[in-house]
């Protein structure tokens, strides 16, 4: 298990515990975070599991693909640091990482 600290639009922090292997966006749904719609289930095709990742984290994760990519420009809030959550695995690398949840999923 490792931690992550999502940081809703309104300040308010939940860390949750997440399974190494499981998607960032698995851990939210199965904790219940709000602000992670995960419409699509976490098949890559739609944008509702939005987050944008804290500058500390952005250089350990994976590239972004170009099917992540593609999503992520139907967004108009897309940022720099804008990453689809169901396309983030959880690793130990990761134990502790913040993630940013927008005030609107689309």
């Amino acid at each position: 298990m490792a931690k992550i600290k999502f940081v809703q639009h309104d300040g308010t922090e939940i860390e949750v515990d997440a399974e190494i292997g499981a998607s960032i966006m698995n851990a939210a749904v199965d904790n219940g975070v709000a602000g992670i719609d995960a419409d699509c289930g976490g098949e890559c095709s739609c944008a509702t599991c939005h987050v944008v990742i804290d500058p500390a984290w952005a250089g350990k994760l994976g590239a972004i693909s170009d099917q992540e990519s593609s999503m992520l420009d139907l967004n108009p809030d897309r940022e720099e640091r804008s990453r689809l959550s169901c396309q983030l695995p959880m690793t130990e690398a990761l134990d502790g990482m913040i993630v940013n949840l927008p005030e609107f999923q689309y």
